[in-house]
């Protein structure tokens, strides 16, 4: 069974209309979390010196890029939620359907030159992504490329990131469903 037929689709959340992709059943299902992992092992394996870090926004990309790190022998870097670092951070505000959020790095999380391999469950909009690979620009890193789990492809975001010339691979979309 494979990746896509393990994601749980719930109609009209968080708001009517919306068919919320819920990952949570993939990942508790043990196979399906294996599933996850081998392949984005199978993608970066042989391409490690392409990047140093892993970096994970969260919640869902620290549970993928804790595991990738793992894997492919990496360290990994946490994005979190505003309010949520206790050490010296970098902000970076983004767009929300109604409103802005924010989000944050440590400000020695990422040395000068790095490369960083962006993590996350799901790309929809492209916004959350965009602000992280800011945040790793503000400190003098690069983007090498930014994984997830599903694309949406109707919401644009992977047109949006490769309009900003950066990277992007999936390992399975929902496109008009």
């Amino acid at each position: 069974m494979p990746i896509k037929s393990r994601i749980r689709t719930i109609p009209d959340y968080p708001k009517k209309g919306i068919m919320f992709r819920d990952i949570t059943t993939l990942i508790k299902d043990a196979v399906g979390f294996r599933l996850v992992i081998d392949g984005l092992t199978q993608r970066y394996t042989g391409r490690t010196n392409n990047f140093d870090l892993i970096v994970g926004i969260e919640s869902r990309g620290f549970i993928l890029g804790g595991a990738l790190a793992y894997t492919l022998g990496k360290g990994f870097v946490p994005i979190r939620k505003k309010g949520k670092l206790p050490g010296e951070k970098v902000s970076q505000e983004y767009q929300l359907e109604y409103g802005t959020d924010s989000i944050e790095i440590h400000k020695d999380a990422i040395v000068k030159g790095q490369k960083a391999l962006l993590i996350d469950d799901l790309l929809a909009t492209g916004g959350t992504a965009l602000a992280a690979a800011a945040l790793i620009e503000k400190l003098g890193g690069k983007v090498f490329e930014m994984a997830f789990i599903v694309n949406l492809p109707d919401v644009g975001g992977e047109e949006r990131l490769k309009a900003k010339n950066y990277n992007v691979f999936t390992l399975t979309e929902f496109e008009g469903d």
